[in-house]
């Protein structure tokens, strides 16, 4: 039973919790042995937080997940787990990712937490079914990854940060909504809010959060550049704006794929898509220069 009891805390889903790691890695701190210790503590407490709520959400649409063509052999629908261990998972994850939080040694950092837990278990139970809603409340939930790595070491966010985080977000919501919706239909009962949207509508939210994603993150560029140069008496080169580069790539990239009828799982995308992968380590490293050797 361990190992079906792994796969429904999706270890896969880890991945968007590298979130956490946005802000102290933009402020520069994570060379600082401390400050990287506290993040990686408050990524752990996400990772469990997330997986908690995975497993209510299975709890939740185990009837749904079982007339889904690849759901139905999540572990609870396919009967691996039974439900008074599912349960018990719900209830012990959540409460060992607030006590990690609590280990960084910042009530900030549990606060935002259990904001997280409590935003994604109404989403679970309730938001879900509500269209335009459900996008919005799963796209705070990465915006909150993002201000629990800020808050966990006490750096301040830009706005022009949380705008970026927040459209890019909304980016990749809308654009699982438009997977999802292409793969099995608005009638397939696996989603409601399915039965509301319509390609279209969908298409045209992609083309908005892409947007705003775009000038947020173009913007943050030119203006971290700016305060940069006010305190570096170095040599003067533009790589917060060549950050720019591999960022559209990747956004476009997705883009991509999301017109070829695929991105109902982004995790998997980020994790196979060697295009994407690529884009990744091209902004990871020159947006790592431009903040740690200034």
């Amino acid at each position: 039973m361990i190992g079906p009891m792994i796969r429904a805390m999706r270890p896969k889903q880890y991945l968007k919790n590298v979130l956490v790691f946005a802000a102290p890695g933009a402020a520069g701190v994570l060379d600082e042995p401390g400050d990287l210790g506290i993040t990686i503590i408050a990524f752990v407490s996400f990772c469990l937080a997330a997986s908690g709520i995975y497993v209510w959400n299975d709890i939740a649409d185990v009837e749904a997940d079982r007339v889904h063509p690849t759901k139905r052999n999540r572990p609870f629908a396919a009967g691996l787990v039974s439900m008074p261990v599912a349960r018990a998972m719900g209830v012990v994850l959540p409460l060992g990712a607030l006590a990690l939080a609590a280990a960084t040694g910042r009530w900030q950092t549990v606060a935002v937490v259990a904001v997280y837990i409590a935003l994604t278990l109404s989403y679970t139970f309730w938001l879900k079914e509500e269209p335009i809603i459900d996008l919005l409340a799963v796209a705070s939930g990465f915006v909150l990854r993002a201000a629990a790595g800020a808050v966990a070491v006490d750096v301040p966010m830009s706005r022009w940060f949380v705008l970026c985080v927040t459209f890019g977000s909304l980016f990749i919501v809308v654009g699982k909504r438009y997977a999802e919706l292409n793969e099995v239909g608005n009638q397939a009962g696996t989603r409601a809010t399915l039965e509301t949207y319509t390609p279209g509508f969908l298409r045209m939210l992609l083309s908005v959060s892409l947007g705003g994603a775009l000038i947020s993150y173009c913007v943050w560029a030119f203006e971290t550049s700016a305060l940069a140069s006010l305190t570096d008496e170095g040599i003067d080169l533009p790589f917060y704006e060549l950050s720019i580069v591999p960022m559209i790539a990747a956004l476009f990239r997705y883009l991509l794929v999301l017109e070829r009828g695929e991105g109902s799982a982004p995790e998997e995308v980020f994790a196979s898509d060697r295009v994407l992968q690529l884009a990744g380590v091209a902004w990871v490293v020159i947006y790592g220069v431009a903040v740690y050797t200034a």
